[in-house]
């Protein structure tokens, strides 16, 4: 079956797979006489799964692992619910820190940060882990600045309609050829708001980093 069928059974985008055949995950067969890619429902079952683990949280490079047999599925389980039994326990520590500024602090002009700032690194220092502010910076930055390109070249798009219309008021020019400029317009517009989408998902996502991070 073709990546557009799949992407719709799984439901992870096609740029998300052929991210994970790059990382080796799946190993989709070729056409013989275009040398596309064919996909299998055994691919369409191991992208369920790959899925499934992801969801979860479980690193692209222990999915690799396991599929290799050099890691035990189980232990990975294992291995991974005392991960999400730190993340529990650093997000307690950071809703204790809501809790002291909630009872310490009347308003954002009173707030004294560095008794907090010690508090944290106390915390910190016990094994708790707080926010990383520059990732969590660049992804709000990498949101805006495609919500900005993608506004601009939908408003040059839109500008160029309107004069385009504005010159035929005064000179018509055959309707076909209006017509074909119309909607060439509007399917580019079309375009970047879904091209626009799916960077959002892929932002907010992070699947497009995950080669950064293995």
């Amino acid at each position: 079956m073709k990546i557009n069928q799949v992407e719709e059974l799984v439901g992870i985008t096609k740029k998300n797979i052929r991210f994970y055949e790059e990382q080796g995950l799946i190993s989709p067969g070729r056409n013989p006489e275009n040398g596309y890619r064919e996909y299998s429902l055994a691919d369409v079952e191991e992208l369920q799964k790959i899925k499934l683990l992801r969801r979860l949280g479980v690193s692209i490079e222990h999915i690799r692992l396991i599929r290799e047999g050099s890691l035990s599925f189980d232990s990975c389980m294992a291995e991974h619910a005392k991960v999400l039994s730190q993340e529990q326990h650093d997000l307690e520590m950071r809703k204790e820190i809501c809790r002291m500024l909630s009872e310490g602090t009347d308003s954002f002009s009173e707030l004294k940060p560095e008794q907090y700032f010690d508090e944290i690194k106390t915390m910190e220092r016990g094994g708790a882990r707080f926010v990383d502010v520059e990732k969590t910076d660049v992804k709000n930055k990498r949101r805006w600045g495609a919500i900005f390109s993608g506004s601009a070249v939908i408003l040059l798009v839109s500008i160029l309609m309107i004069v385009l219309l504005s010159l035929n008021s005064s000179e018509p020019m055959p309707i076909g050829i209006l017509l074909y400029f119309i909607v060439i317009g509007a399917l580019l517009i079309a375009g970047i708001v879904i091209a626009l989408v799916q960077r959002m998902k892929e932002i907010d996502g992070g699947e497009v980093d995950e080669a950064r991070k293995y």
